[in-house]
């Protein structure tokens, strides 16, 4: 059982801040990108979270998707799913927010030194691992090959297209793109992510990998890494699961042993993959 944090830092870190909506842009349908004034707010690591309270009706825990090398403003992406979430995603610029944070732990990207990093997002997963690949990005050299790999429901749900163009046409990291079904205007892939690993012709000892998605993706993406030689450890996943204080005290979010607000959000795959093999835990 987690020890229990003292009073001091425990209401320092229950206290949100007030923060500004800089820009608010729609992805898709039912997802935004909210960017922050960073005033008043501390610096984070790819890989962990704040917790974003829309005044007067509650806080969600929502990863940062922006680069963690500008501190000038915090970027978030919120996909709208319940009362929290869409008064969030209708906030407006100028609008404050509460936030509380960072909290958990962050993606390894310097286990992937001189190595070869593959990325796998799928949903709207590929945004927690936003801030890792700009990371790896501001010290290219400092990696081999970095795959980028991002599976959607649909075309219409993919989440910074754009982006993923720009960087698939630099050159400097590889991005693949697949989507569950499609209309007549797509023309990349379809099926499930996990269907374009086999293609890439990865070095498994040799590489490091970072998935964030529904667990059910990320297991059968372990799995065909790790079936590929990639070193089970070398795997890290991020869970988000029902984290409510986001200070390892309410339970909401235990996993066996684990608190994932405070051991996670990012775990290497043995740490838990007898625990997301447990259906309803």
């Amino acid at each position: 059982m987690a020890s229990l944090p003292s009073a001091e830092p425990l209401a320092a870190a229950l206290l949100p801040r007030s923060l500004e909506v800089l820009a608010s842009s729609q992805e898709t349908a039912d997802t935004w990108t909210l960017t922050l004034a960073a005033e008043g707010a501390r610096g984070f690591a790819p890989g962990q979270f704040n917790m974003l309270y829309a005044f007067g009706i509650g806080e969600a825990p929502i990863s940062f998707s922006g680069d963690p090398a500008d501190p000038t403003r915090l970027v978030h992406t919120i996909r709208a799913v319940g009362p929290v979430t869409r008064a969030l995603c209708a906030l407006r610029v100028g609008d404050s927010l509460g936030a509380r944070g960072p909290f958990g732990s962050a993606w390894p990207v310097e286990r992937a030194r001189g190595r070869d990093a593959v990325f796998v997002g799928g949903g709207i997963g590929i945004a927690p691992l936003r801030p890792a690949i700009y990371r790896l990005l501001a010290e290219r050299e400092a990696y081999g090959r970095v795959v980028v790999l991002v599976g959607t429901r649909r075309p219409e749900d993919r989440l910074f297209g754009a982006e993923l163009a720009e960087w698939k046409a630099a050159g400097v990291i590889e991005v693949h793109e697949t989507v569950d079904a499609a209309g007549g205007d797509w023309t990349g892939d379809v099926g499930v992510v996990t269907t374009l690993l086999p293609r890439l012709g990865l070095d498994g000892p040799r590489s490091v990998a970072f998935l964030c998605g529904p667990e059910v993706m990320m297991r059968f993406t372990a799995y065909d890494l790790i079936g590929a030689g990639v070193d089970p450890a070398e795997v890290y996943v991020s869970l988000e699961r029902n984290m409510k204080c986001a200070v390892a005290t309410c339970g909401h979010c235990q996993l066996g042993g684990s608190f994932v607000c405070k051991d996670g959000p990012v775990y290497a795959y043995p740490r838990v993959s007898a625990q997301i093999l447990v259906r309803e835990l």
